[in-house]
């Protein structure tokens, strides 16, 4: 038995508006951050990932993961933030073919900067969003989730 056609488009129109509310608060981060921190939304997105690492490194291949980028892009864009001084690269001790990123001092400044300003895009590209009729079940899903995070101490 198939899934009926209300089914699909019910699930079609929640993927619409996922999408459109990803693409609103994209676009506030992305010109957010280049306005107030000189930094692109992925290149936050890989400094943030490398900043939670308390001063530890990533596998190029984790950093790409976890920036959501094909490892051909990932390494350009760690080669430009190298380029820029807010990235290292370090050869893996055990397995030389191994590749760690972290960030440098500069990076770690440059992540200080960004922070509140994409926190505070963030939180405006939210309160836009609740504002809009279709998307604001979801904006109120994503505080419960991020709610039941802070309750379970993570």
């Amino acid at each position: 038995m198939g899934i009926s056609d209300d089914a699909v488009e019910i699930r079609a129109q929640g993927w619409r508006t996922l999408a459109a509310l990803h693409d609103l608060i994209d676009g506030r981060l992305e010109v957010a951050l280049q306005a107030g921190a000189g930094v692109s939304l992925v290149e936050h997105t890989v400094m943030e990932a490398l900043g939670r690492q308390d001063g530890w490194h990533m596998r190029m291949q984790q950093l790409a993961r976890a920036a959501a980028l094909s490892p051909s892009a990932t390494t350009r864009l760690v080669a430009r933030l190298e380029d820029r001084g807010l990235l290292t690269r370090v050869l893996c001790q055990d397995d030389r073919r191994g590749i760690y990123t972290e960030l440098t001092a500069a990076g770690r400044a440059q992540l200080s900067k960004a922070r509140p300003v994409h926190d505070a895009a963030l939180r405006d590209a939210l309160d836009e969003a609740r504002g809009v009729d279709e998307l604001a079940p979801l904006v109120d899903a994503l505080h419960d989730v991020a709610s039941g995070y802070q309750a379970a101490g993570a």
